[in-house]
């Protein structure tokens, strides 16, 4: 198992990655995803696990061992980046074999290694091809082959989907989701997708600032966020203040059922967790815009309260805008889009919001 101990990464005076702590193939987290914004450290975290960035502090261990003076190349991991780095001059069996051949496998397990590895992600028959000839998601898949060769103790992952475009990116996610299991190789995987990190991994780690904010299995981690700002980079666009009560919590937006204990809490809300329907609270609809999944329709509650009469809470965005008892506008989905003005009803879908603290 890989296990990251307080490590923090510097450049110069800046701390890109700030006391790290994070454990990677466990019985119940043999995938882990970090998951955060652009420029939170996550890569660099990846280089450090890597041997490709010094650690500041901290260390860095694989089943105990102490990999401070490992060099890169001695750690047995496979990396595979964003670009795949493949090696031009050669074509898909070459690239693939790199790794087998700085280890002295005889020619003929190599080359046996090779083609298991070309039908495993999809490429059969295919190890002649120059790798300029392939597509984007192609040479991803050899990347992904070269990684796995020699059989690593971890596979690294680096953003590997991110320069596919979406539909492509979704059918290699699936994919890779399949090597990973069929090959069993503990993994931690880095990434902004959101899609990707529900989809492959066991954990996910959300990283903010250099710093692990919450880690979680996936669907602990979206109904139940730590804080506010997880709660915002998770897609939660709105928080409403809630009193829970014997399993429901009750906002502006009316009550809804929740596994939580009683006290109080606040709602995160996101696209599909207000919805139109034939009873709730009413509401009065400011414009509707037509998305893919439906109309979004921008609402206007004028008052409520959180709690009862003494209630008190706030509604708006992650940081708590306006009070409970004045009015506030959040985002409904809806099939069709009312018209400006109208009167409706609202509720919230308790599959589609966060409780968050």
């Amino acid at each position: 198992m890989l296990r990251v101990e307080s490590v923090r990464v510097r450049y110069g005076r800046r701390v890109a990655v700030d006391g790290v702590s994070l454990d990677v193939g466990g019985d119940d987290a043999r995938v882990t995803a970090l998951l955060g914004p652009s420029g939170c450290g996550k890569s660099t975290l990846l280089r450090a696990i890597a041997g490709l960035e010094p650690l500041a502090a901290g260390r860095v261990t694989f089943d105990g061992t102490d990999l401070r003076s490992v060099p890169t190349h001695r750690r047995r991991f496979g990396v595979v980046f964003q670009d795949g780095q493949l090696f031009g001059h050669r074509d898909v069996a070459g690239n693939i074999a790199y790794g087998l051949a700085r280890q002295g496998w005889p020619r003929a397990a190599a080359a046996a290694r090779v083609e298991e590895l070309l039908e495993l992600v999809g490429l059969p028959g295919e190890g002649r091809r120059a790798v300029t000839r392939l597509s984007g998601g192609q040479q991803q898949r050899v990347a992904l082959a070269r990684a796995l060769a020699p059989r690593p103790r971890l596979l690294l992952l680096d953003e590997p989907l991110s320069a596919l475009d979406r539909q492509l990116r979704d059918r290699l996610a699936g994919d890779l989701g399949r090597i990973l299991r069929e090959e069993g190789i503990p993994a931690l995987i880095v990434t902004h997708d959101h899609d990707e990190a529900v989809e492959l991994a066991d954990a996910v780690a959300v990283m903010d600032g250099g710093r692990i904010a919450q880690v979680d299995t996936p669907a602990r981690l979206w109904r139940r966020p730590r804080t506010a700002r997880i709660a915002e980079f998770l897609g939660y666009s709105s928080v409403v203040a809630a009193r829970v009560e014997r399993g429901q919590a009750t906002s502006l937006l009316g009550p809804v059922l929740v596994n939580a204990p009683d006290g109080q809490f606040h709602l995160g809300l996101r696209p599909g967790s207000v919805v139109i329907q034939s009873r709730g609270v009413r509401a009065v609809v400011r414009h509707s815009v037509p998305t893919a999944d439906g109309v979004r329709i921008r609402v206007r509650i004028e008052s409520g309260t959180v709690g009862g009469p003494t209630g008190v809470g706030t509604v708006g965005g992650p940081t708590g805008v306006g009070t409970v008892g004045g009015p506030i506008e959040v985002d409904a989905l809806g099939d069709t889009a009312p018209a400006d003005g109208e009167t409706v009803c609202v509720a919230l879908d308790p599959r589609r919001i966060a409780l968050i603290g």
